[in-house]
């Protein structure tokens, strides 16, 4: 299994960027694929979750109406899409799945088997 996360970059404050998650060697039918997010001397934190089963999960009250997570199955391909971005969403953006039929999201880190590279989300002017 292998997860590749792409479209990170810098972005002014109030800009928008979507992320993507890839995943191959996964089949995509019974998943759960998490967004965490580590920023610079600070924990992991889950940042949502969405399940073949059932639907997206917000983890962040930060991010609640300006982030949203989808989902292409003819893609194999989960999304990120953050808009109205505060420099205090700069951090290294993991996209994380579940192992296969295990569909329950959960913002613990450890619940996700299979991890992306990460890609550099930086909010500045």
């Amino acid at each position: 299994v292998q997860l590749v996360e792409s479209g990170g970059g810098l972005v002014q404050p109030g800009g928008s960027l979507r992320l993507s998650c890839a995943a191959s060697g996964f089949v995509f039918d019974d998943y759960a694929i998490g967004w965490f997010r580590q920023a610079p001397e600070k924990d992991r934190e889950a940042v949502l979750c969405i399940s073949s089963r059932e639907g997206s999960t917000t983890y962040l009250d930060s991010v609640k109406g300006r982030f949203t997570i989808s989902s292409d199955n003819a893609k194999n391909t989960v999304y990120l899409q953050m808009n109205s971005l505060k420099p205090e969403d700069t951090a290294i953006y993991y996209c994380a799945a579940r192992p296969r039929g295990l569909t329950s999201c959960h913002d613990w880190d450890r619940f996700y088997d299979y991890w992306g590279q990460g890609t550099q989300v930086t909010v500045s002017s």
